[in-house]
């Protein structure tokens, strides 16, 4: 096969030296190679400067990172094989880890496999595709699938805004079977039910569990507050975790629905209740009411999802987290989360801390908590390590 040609200006294959597999479009020798005459997705060899041989990677000419190296293989160029090799891998390390068939199976670039997510569901799979490169081979994405699981349905949950950036369309198909309305997944002894057409991302967030697990020492008999709550992940492993009331707070009022139905699947219905409400507004209102509770989780979507985010949606974690600690109990638990990955962990923690300060709190960070072993990380893409749980006691008239 024959493959176009990209070229690195001089000292720009340091990063991928490094073993990262990103290339940004002002690392292109362009009068070499020129990047606009390519086409999103297409295949290309990747030579430095000194002509030296570097990988294969899909291309994209009308983004900012123009190519995504797949491969550092000169015999093998990338196909369905090498999906279905990379699909297999992936498996094999989450069957370590997990005796339940519920996990992120592909995690992007951590996996091999940049620009793609896939969470499995028993043998239901939810598919994400991210990046013109991943959509050109989704034909071979879903061959190698079916191959290596032989799942009942696929669904393409291809309606993520990120794929504009791509110059993708959104959408959202059913590729291989029936997806069903819900879906099942069992989490250290939880069961949840969720929708894979209906709910967030690709219906459950997997990337929690092991901070939810963390959460569940602190609840036993202590009324907790679960903010963001989505379908009730953490609500309702507290619930069975002894906690004597839990309080669900989402704005929409499908997840709420949800989160009292998983309460019911789980047979903590009586210990669990739910407001709908915009989560700035509810935590007002239970201010007003002096309502208060033992443990308050934050677990908020991104505020920063890009770098000229930053600054509004630091103050938006310093603001939600200062609106917890005024509905916290004297001596409680608050649990603090960011997934923005352009917002690491010191800066949660400064901004926790600046709510405190403003709240008249003093807070003692316990434990750190991060994402759990399905979301793997790769060492040269900081991205890749990206959420944030702590664990605050926080104290009134301390110091």
């Amino acid at each position: 096969m024959s493959l176009p040609l990209l070229k690195l200006r001089k000292n720009q294959d340091r990063r991928l030296r490094a073993g990262h597999p990103w290339i940004y479009s002002n690392e292109v020798d362009v009068a070499v190679t020129p990047l606009k005459a390519m086409e999103p997705g297409q295949l290309a060899q990747i030579q430095n400067a000194a002509g030296k041989w570097q990988g294969y990677a899909y291309v994209n000419p009308h983004s900012l990172i123009c190519a995504r190296l797949l491969s550092r293989d000169r015999d093998h160029v990338p196909d369905r094989s090498l999906v279905v090799h990379r699909i297999k891998i992936a498996l094999a390390g989450r069957k370590r880890l997990y005796a339940e068939p519920c996990y992120r199976l592909v995690f992007g670039e951590a996996d091999g496999l940049p620009g793609l997510v896939v969470d499995r569901y028993a043998d239901v799979l939810a598919v994400q595709i991210g990046t013109a490169g991943m959509e050109r081979m989704r034909d071979d994405i879903v061959a190698a699938l079916d191959k290596v699981l032989q799942p009942s349905a696929i669904l393409l949950r291809n309606d993520s805004p990120a794929r504009e950036v791509e110059g993708l369309t959104r959408y959202i198909e059913p590729v291989k079977g029936t997806v069903p309305e819900y879906v099942a997944v069992t989490e250290n002894g939880a069961r949840f039910e969720v929708s894979l057409t209906e709910g967030q991302k690709t219906g459950w967030f997997f990337d929690q569990a092991y901070n939810r697990d963390l959460m569940t020492r602190f609840v036993d008999g202590k009324r907790v507050l679960d903010v963001f709550s989505y379908v009730g992940g953490w609500g309702i492993r507290a619930a069975l975790a002894g906690a004597r009331r839990v309080t669900l707070v989402d704005a929409s009022g499908h997840a709420i629905d949800m989160g009292l139905r998983n309460a019911e699947l789980n047979g903590v219905e009586k210990s669990v209740d739910a407001l709908q409400g915009d989560a700035f507004d509810v935590l007002r209102a239970l201010r007003e009411q002096r309502q208060r509770f033992d443990v308050v989780v934050v677990d908020p979507p991104a505020f920063i999802k890009k770098r000229k985010d930053h600054k509004a949606g630091a103050m938006a974690y310093q603001r939600i987290n200062d609106a917890a600690l005024r509905v916290l109990e004297r001596d409680g638990i608050l649990i603090s989360s960011s997934c923005s990955h352009h917002f690491p962990e010191e800066q949660l923690l400064d901004r926790v801390q600046r709510a405190a300060r403003h709240t008249d709190r003093f807070v003692q960070l316990l434990l750190r908590g991060s994402q759990a072993p399905d979301h793997p990380v790769h060492p040269a893409i900081t991205e890749t390590h990206y959420l944030k749980a702590l664990y605050f006691r926080s104290l009134t008239g301390f110091m």
